[in-house]
């Protein structure tokens, strides 16, 4: 005997056989038994959630008959015929191949005859979003005020595509996506008449796979049967779909949280020889980590997803993983998911993303003990070091301010009376240069160095146009908190210290480095004459001589006059 697909050979054939969809059948059975039925009804909704089902047994029911009735009887010859598709008035459409304007004129003409086999003509047009702007003119007014005969249902799963003229003239009905457990219990009955013995564990997997669509969980589970010779286990489904367990997204969570970079590449391998593709293995982390998210949030949330299992097992690594820690990974997850789209080499891509996770630093909500107190010494270390700093930035100012010069004598000087080349030249370097000079060897600055490829990627992510120009500098120092970058083209310095741009670049610096970094600038050149000259101070003095207050033996009021024209550290004093 023929084989017919399960979808086929377990089609609906009345309300009370179509899985979920409780709001819609009560409606259309209240309607039938009101005689309040529509002319035009619009059925939206994911695929295989039982759309055009639903308008073939509505098509039954109105000309069953037995009927109008809310149950079709099956049994009749209008009934049986309908379900054959050989009456005539009852016509599916598809509108994907029959789109254009001249298709709907010749139904706009049929509509007038009254029907010959059944009390009402029906016509179902399937996919209606396919429909043309001139074939949807076409249908407006037919739509609008058809003949008492006639009805029209319209079935779509992109409802937005769809004219809004259209829209108000039907009554719309959105068809959800079904449940985990409906479509569980309908597998279950399904194959308890079949004679499929199948594992509950496989028959759940199977409707998390079709995503709230029985046709695709039914036809999932008509080709696995096939293979097997009747017995579906979960193992089987995994090895036939290329699933990947809940298990072992658990390992590699793992892994990235314990930042093991060759156990994170070596599951990622493992996938692959598995013949798991790299696209989906995305998908499901990204869901994966949706979902601890959504278990560390809200309260009872394995309910909320049909994908959690075993909640006791999500609920444990969710404990593992801050809010911020999976909000950051999600992010990541995302943008990369979006490039892998046009990616030569989907795999590399994969890694390079789960390599990027295990470098996300913790927060100190998940720091053990020993580091928080570890983190609380060095805070207070650093707050003694600024004391000190604004300790002594008071007292320069109350000398200054001793001497005569004003708080803002910088800005209100008059301009030196003797030219000052050295001066001119320190004016294109940042403040503090001998400092910069003396760390660009520390620890910080070999961090940052380190870093650097991952900074610029970071900042191109962030805003590509910032990263040319950003590209053609290089770290040089790092000083506190003050990272110097080194320039060879002035112009992609300035562009660079633009406000909004170097908002970017010192959001990126924060977000990679941990805390809060400030973006210093020079050109290349500058920087390599204050390397060459760090050992020859006596270049960098500039000297002022008053011969005739020297020869009259009194005070030197020029030192004073250095003091307030460039400030006490650009002035060197020596007898």
């Amino acid at each position: 005997m023929e084989h017919i697909a399960l979808y086929r050979a377990w089609r609906p054939q009345s309300f009370q056989d179509m899985v979920g969809q409780r709001h819609i059948i009560q409606t259309l059975q209240n309607a039938i038994r009101e005689q309040r039925v529509s002319h035009a009804y619009l059925f939206s909704g994911p695929r295989g959630t039982g759309k055009t089902s639903a308008a073939k047994i509505l098509a039954k029911a109105v000309n069953c008959e037995n009927g109008p009735a809310e149950e079709p009887c099956n049994e009749c010859e209008a009934c049986r015929r309908i379900t054959t598709g050989a009456v005539m008035d009852v016509q599916e459409i598809d509108a994907a191949s029959n789109r254009g304007v001249e298709e709907i004129r010749d139904l706009r003409e049929k509509v007038k005859y009254v029907p010959t086999e059944v009390r009402r003509k029906v016509y179902i047009i399937d996919e209606v979003h396919m429909l043309t702007t001139e074939a949807f003119n076409a249908l407006l007014k037919t739509l609008e005020e058809p003949p008492a005969h006639v009805m029209f249902i319209l079935a779509t799963t992109e409802p937005h595509k769809l004219p809004a003229t259209i829209i108000s003239r039907c009554q719309r009905f959105d068809f959800r996506r079904v449940s985990l457990e409906e479509q569980s219990e309908r597998l279950e009955r399904i194959c308890s008449e079949e004679g499929i013995a199948a594992e509950p564990a496989a028959l759940q997997y199977i409707s998390r796979l079709s995503d709230g669509g029985m046709r695709d969980a039914l036809s999932i589970l008509d080709q696995i049967a096939s293979f097997t010779g009747g017995k579906v286990s979960y193992q089987q489904v995994l090895d036939m779909t290329g699933g990947i367990p809940s298990e072992q997204f658990g390992r590699l969570a793992t892994a990235i949280k314990q930042a093991d970079a060759g156990l994170v590449l070596q599951i990622v391998e493992q996938f692959m020889q598995e013949g798991k593709s790299a696209d989906k293995c995305m998908e499901n982390l990204l869901y994966y980590f949706r979902d601890l998210l959504m278990i560390k949030m809200v309260p009872e949330a394995d309910k909320l997803t049909d994908r959690v299992l075993n909640p006791a097992d999500f609920k444990e690594m969710a404990e593992a993983f801050s809010k911020e820690e999976l909000f950051r990974m999600i992010d990541t997850l995302n943008r990369y998911q979006s490039d892998m789209k046009y990616a030569s080499q989907p795999q590399t891509l994969f890694e390079v993303a789960l390599l990027k996770l295990c470098g996300i630093p913790q927060k100190a909500g998940d720091m053990s003990g020993q580091e928080v107190s570890a983190g609380k010494a060095a805070d207070a270390g650093e707050l003694n070091r600024l004391r000190q700093q604004v300790a002594s930035l008071e007292k320069k100012l109350e000398r200054i301010l001793q001497k005569g010069v004003p708080a803002a004598g910088r800005d209100t000087k008059p301009a030196p009376r003797t030219p000052a080349p050295q001066i001119a030249s320190t004016a294109r370097k940042p403040q503090h240069m001998d400092r910069y000079v003396a760390s660009r060897n520390d620890e910080a600055f070999l961090n940052v160095q380190r870093q650097w490829g991952q900074i610029l990627q970071s900042v191109k992510e962030e805003k590509i146009t910032v990263h040319a120009w950003f590209m053609d500098g290089e770290p040089v120092s790092v000083w506190e908190d003050n990272v110097l970058v080194a320039f060879k083209n002035n112009i992609h310095r300035e562009t660079t210290e633009k406000p909004a741009n170097k908002q970017v670049i010192e959001g990126v610096l924060e977000s990679q480095l941990g805390s809060p970094y400030r973006l210093v600038t020079m050109m290349l050149r500058d920087w390599n004459e204050a390397i060459e000259g760090a050992g020859k101070p006596q270049a960098e003095e500039l000297k002022l001589e008053h011969e005739e207050a020297e020869a009259a033996g009194g005070e030197k009021p020029w030192i004073d006059e250095a003091i307030q024209l460039f400030g006490e550290d650009l002035v060197v004093i020596k007898d």
